[in-house]
């Protein structure tokens, strides 16, 4: 029986935590610009009913009974996807301030120009960003000067959680994710696995509901404490993983 290749798969992932007011509108979104993806809501111990609200919505569910943080909760969506043999994971925020409209532009140029990695950055967009705190930009400003030092190539937005990774990087993540406040991090380690990492311009609105956690105070302390994490990633010995990662054929 001949072996023919098969089209590839596409898993949204949506961390989320309390968002039970936002998440059936980000599932419905994600449901209209990529009808044949499968969508997963990964729930980090919510203690609203975001999981009964995005299975309404029909997304799959997986549930922490634990709270395990942004990190925690992503890798657990992409070791879902290297066990479920997805081929393209895209990672949005459960809080409705990606656009998912732009999943098809990131999914395109991830699988035509030859990278692992695309970010959604809002600093590229010629559309205004919604207003972030001064002492938060100018966190967003040290990490991508950071990141763009420590990997030779420019970065504009280290802290974006809109992305979309082929089989390659969903490795890379599943086995070294970060798990605190990982974004920034992660850039660092894609670079050290030797992938390519390419940004494209990202709208982004308000979110549908409530407020952030990182208030002023928390932005300073975050600034340090990622800065220190970076420094510490750079020297971590992470392998090159190989160009070529067979897909699994179906007969």
């Amino acid at each position: 029986m001949s072996l023919q290749a098969r089209p590839e798969r596409m898993l949204v992932l949506i961390p989320a935590y309390n968002e039970q007011a936002a998440i059936r509108g980000v599932v419905s979104s994600v449901r209209q610009a990529v009808p044949q993806a499968d969508i997963l809501v990964v729930d980090d111990a919510s203690s609203d009913n975001t999981a009964p609200e995005a299975e309404a919505a029909g997304a799959l569910v997986v549930r922490h009974p634990i709270n395990l943080g942004i990190g925690g909760t992503v890798q657990t969506g992409l070791k879902f996807a290297q066990r479920g043999d997805y081929d393209i994971v895209i990672r949005l925020d459960g809080d409705g301030q990606h656009n998912a409209a732009d999943i098809p532009l990131l999914y395109s140029i991830l699988t035509s120009q030859g990278v692992d990695v695309v970010v959604g950055s809002r600093f590229l967009s010629s559309a205004q960003p919604p207003r972030i705190p001064w002492v938060r930009r100018l966190g967003i400003y040290i990490f991508a000067w950071m990141v763009s030092l420590l990997t030779g190539s420019r970065a504009t937005d280290a802290t974006s959680g809109f992305f979309a990774v082929n089989r390659r990087a969903m490795q890379a993540l599943a086995a070294y994710m970060p798990q605190d406040y990982p974004e920034v991090e992660s850039r660092i380690v894609l670079h050290k696995a030797g992938l390519k990492t390419l940004e494209l311009p990202a709208r982004m609105h308000a979110r549908l509901s409530g407020v952030s956690s990182i208030d002023n105070w928390r932005s300073i302390y975050y600034a340090l404490k990622v800065s220190v994490a970076v420094a510490l990633g750079a020297l971590k010995d992470i392998p090159a993983l190989p160009k070529e990662m067979a897909h699994a054929d179906t007969d």
